[in-house]
């Protein structure tokens, strides 16, 4: 994790907004909480950032850009579909680990992105959440997987992962990478042919 020394102001405020938002929620943060939060007058803000939705949209689209580059390191790999399913499933937990507070932010918060921004957003989130449907579609066709309704498969897999900012421990026994073959382990043994 980088420390906050080496983090720019900007990132600074980012930062400390999601702490915020997570804790109190989007709607009931003010500029001005998040002003005395980082010891500054609210009307200095305004030379980092231009409003707090812009913090939310950096957020939010931060987010879903390294979720979607997760997943294009193993889509194109020339590997069997339950092992693309199991590198997908572990690369959305090393995103969400390595930042659980902008996570949180990122599931629960998008809703408040003004237009063009949510719908933008909500593109996003969905074509990334087709792209886990159709690598099950091919372990279906392939054999790998039984004939599952694809829709209930992956939505029963992403309520599974999204869960996570709120009961995951980094300082626990388990480390992300164990985390993520375990989750990956329970979701896809239920899906694999016997």
């Amino acid at each position: 994790m980088v420390g906050a020394e080496n983090l720019s102001r900007k990132e600074q405020v980012i930062r400390t907004a999601s702490e915020l938002f997570k804790q109190k929620g989007y709607s009931a943060t003010s500029m001005r909480d998040l002003a005395q939060a980082l010891g500054i007058e609210a009307a200095s803000l305004y030379s980092h950032i231009k409003s707090k939705e812009e913090i939310l949209q950096a957020l939010c689209f931060e987010m879903a850009k390294r979720f979607q580059r997760s997943l294009r390191e193993v889509e194109g790999a020339d590997i069997s579909y339950s092992e693309r399913l199991r590198r997908g499933i572990t690369g959305h937990i090393h995103v969400m680990a390595k930042e659980l507070t902008a996570s949180a932010v990122f599931m629960n918060e998008h809703r408040h992105l003004s237009q063009p921004y949510l719908r933008d957003f909500l593109l996003m989130r969905i074509n990334y959440i087709n792209r886990f449907k159709k690598i099950i579609e091919g372990g279906i066709k392939a054999g790998e997987f039984k004939a599952v309704d694809t829709k209930l498969a992956v939505m029963t897999l992403f309520s599974s992962l999204n869960w996570m900012p709120h009961w995951y421990d980094p300082s626990g026994i388990i480390d992300p990478s164990e985390l993520g073959n375990q989750l990956a382990g329970m979701l896809i043994e239920g899906l694999k042919t016997k």
